[in-house]
C-alpha cells in the first residue's frame, strides 16, 4: 500500500522508520521544523530493536499525491487540522487512528465512511526527541478493529500489511479494549504535573496513592456508564478491577512496582512530552473522558476533574508542581 504517516513524533516516527526500512512506499507528513533534519539525517531510532538510522525519506508538511492508507499519528487535539490539511489526497484512502482515548474515530467519521476507518491501539511505547529521534522503549502489539462494527474486513486487510513491521492482532470488541487502554494512559497526567519520568514519579509511594485514587474513581465511573472493559495483551481488565478494589496500601505498592519496571530507559508519557514541546496535551481525551462519562451519568469525578485542571495549569504557565504542592492541590 502507498502509505502516509501523518504526524512524525514518537509513534509516527516508528511507523515511518520501520515501513521505510522494509522498502514500503511511505510518506511522512511532519512539522515544518522537522523537515530539514528528516531529509538530511533521516530518522534516528534506538531502543528495544537496536539503534538505526533510516534515511532517504519522503517527508513534507502536507500530502501532494493520493495514498491508499493514512496512519494518523498526531495527538487528538491536532487531528482535525491534520485531516483538513491533507483531505484532497485521502478521498479513497483507508484511515487508521493511533490516538489514545475514544474520540478520534468519531472525529474521523466527520470526513470518512465508517467502513474505511480502522481503530488502532498501540501497546508499544516510544519517546520522541525533537526533531527526528525516537527511542522505542518497549515492544507490544498493534491492535486493530472497528468501533463502528463495520470495518473488520478492512482491519484484517490493514493487519496483514502492517504485520510487516509490528505484531498485529485484530479485535472484534475494540471499543472495550480502547477504554481499557484509557486506564493504561490514565496516570500520564501525574508525570505531566510533576515534570519527571514515569519511573521517577512513581517510585514515590505518596504519588502512587494519588494514581490509585485516579484509577479507582475512573473504574467507578466506567461501570456507571455501563462500559464493558475488554482484555488487552499483557494487560487484563481484571488488573484494573483489582487495583480499584484491593486495600489501598497494597494497591499503591503494586502500582509502584509495575510502573517503575516498565523500561530501562526513562519513560515520560505522552502528556509530559507534549508539555515539554510547549504543546497542548491530550489530557481532555484521557482523564477528561472520565469526567465526561461521569457527567453523562450524573455522578462526580473530583480527582480526575482536579488533575485535568492541574495539567492545563502546567500547560498555561510552563511551571511544574513540586510534590508537596501537587499532593495539597489534589487533596485526596
Amino acid at each position: 500500500m502507498k502509505t502516509a504517516v501523518i504526524g512524525v513524533g514518537a509513534i509516527g516516527g516508528l511507523f515511518l522508520g520501520y515501513l521505510k526500512e522494509r522498502n514500503i512506499d511511505v510518506t511522512g507528513v511532519a512539522r515544518d521544523y522537522q523537515i530539514a533534519s528528516l531529509l538530511e539525517e533521516g530518522i534516528l531510532i534506538d531502543g528495544i530493536r537496536g539503534s538505526k538510522v533510516i534515511g532517504d525519506l519522503n517527508v513534507s508538511p502536507r500530502l501532494s499525491e493520493k495514498v491508499d492508507l493514512a496512519v494518523f499519528a498526531t495527538k487528538t487535539q491536532n487531528l482535525e487540522e491534520a485531516i483538513r490539511s491533507n483531505l484532497d489526497y485521502l478521498k479513497d484512502a483507508y484511515v487508521l487512528s493511533t490516538q489514545n482515548g475514544v474520540y478520534a474515530e468519531h472525529l474521523l467519521n466527520k470526513y470518512f465512511d465508517t467502513r474505511r476507518i480502522v481503530s488502532g491501539i498501540v501497546m508499544f511505547g516510544a519517546t520522541f526527541f525533537s526533531p527526528n529521534k525516537v527511542t522505542h522503549n518497549f515492544d507490544g502489539k498493534l491492535i486493530l478493529g472497528s468501533v463502528f462494527n463495520e470495518g473488520i474486513e478492512t482491519a484484517d486487510k490493514l493487519g496483514a500489511f502492517l504485520s510487516l513491521v509490528f505484531d498485529v492482532c485484530v479485535a472484534e470488541n475494540i471499543k472495550g479494549k480502547k477504554y481499557l487502554k484509557l486506564f493504561v494512559n490514565l496516570n500520564n497526567c501525574i508525570a505531566g504535573c510533576l515534570g519527571g519520568s514515569i519511573q521517577e514519579v512513581f517510585s514515590d509511594i505518596d504519588v502512587c496513592a494519588v494514581a490509585v485514587s485516579i484509577i479507582a474513581e475512573a473504574y467507578k465511573v466506567i461501570n456507571a456508564g455501563s462500559i464493558v472493559l475488554e482484555d488487552l495483551p499483557t494487560y487484563p481488565a481484571q488488573r484494573v478491577h483489582d487495583l480499584a478494589n484491593m486495600p489501598r496500601s497494597e494497591a499503591t505498592s503494586l502500582f509502584s512496582k509495575i510502573m517503575t519496571s516498565l523500561s530501562k530507559d526513562p519513560l515520560y508519557g505522552s502528556i509530559l512530552q507534549s508539555i515539554r514541546r510547549q504543546k497542548k496535551s491530550e489530557i481532555d481525551y484521557i482523564n477528561g473522558e472520565v469526567v465526561k462519562v461521569a457527567k453523562e451519568n450524573n455522578i462526580e469525578a473530583p480527582v480526575n476533574e482536579a488533575i485535568v485542571k492541574m495539567v492545563h495549569e502546567v500547560e498555561d504557565t510552563g511551571r511544574f508542581f513540586d510534590k508537596q504542592e501537587f499532593l495539597k492541590t489534589i487533596n485526596i
